[in-house]
């Protein structure tokens, strides 16, 4: 069955194995997360669950967001997120869902927003090469050097890797192995490095095989 769930990152810390080795995990606050709307292929077009997660003051909700919420019964939530599940119709509105849909083993995918990094050059943007540091090339070593040709084509070509805003956009890891759920406490462990800093927003979706 495929699952999903929203989550927050707490953090990097490390657990021993029944061999005494060592494996790197991200701990990740999963849920609780209510149900609160479900799109039907007669309504919307497509089959999908909205799931909310993180409490949220009634005071801090606008009236159709509030509207939104008592549709499902639901206390206002934080962060609401859509997910296209194969099977939706095992889930209803108002249905909680915790980190125990997890077990150790479980292959997953996990998405969430990366560091943002600020405005950033070529070479920690991309990874170019600095020009050599002496033998006349002057103060420019980090400088990104010739872009285009002169007469022709005369401009910079589209898709020209260069200097800019870097990270704070959405990336996916995929194939990560859930280590240990701690179901009481709603953290799972998994192993390996998780998208964003701490504190940030990640969703967990189990991993399909393709083809």
């Amino acid at each position: 069955m495929e699952k999903g769930i929203i989550g927050k990152k707490i953090g990097m810390t490390q657990i021993f194995d029944e061999n005494g080795k060592v494996i790197p995990v991200t701990v990740i606050e999963a849920g609780p997360c209510v149900v609160v709307q479900k799109k039907t292929i007669e309504n919307d077009g497509y089959e999908s669950i909205q799931f909310g997660f993180g409490d949220l003051k009634p005071n801090r909700v606008n009236k159709p967001q509030s509207g939104h919420f008592k549709k499902a019964d639901a206390a206002p939530k934080r962060t609401l997120k859509e997910f296209r599940l194969k099977d939706c119709s095992a889930l209803n509105l108002g249905d909680i869902i915790k980190a125990d849909i997890f077990s150790s083993g479980d292959i997953v995918d996990i998405s969430g927003i990366s560091k943002g990094k600020g405005f950033a050059g070529t070479i920690k943007r991309y990874g170019n090469h600095t020009l050599k540091a002496s033998h006349g090339t002057g103060p420019v070593a980090r400088h990104a050097g010739s872009m285009a040709g002169a007469s022709d084509p005369s401009r910079i070509p589209k898709g020209k890797k260069m200097p800019g805003h870097m990270g704070a956009e959405k990336v996916t890891i995929q194939n990560l192995t859930i280590v240990k759920v701690d179901a009481e406490n709603n953290l799972v462990a998994v192993k390996g490095a998780v998208p964003g800093p701490k504190g940030g927003i990640v969703t967990i979706t189990s991993s399909v095989k393709k083809g």
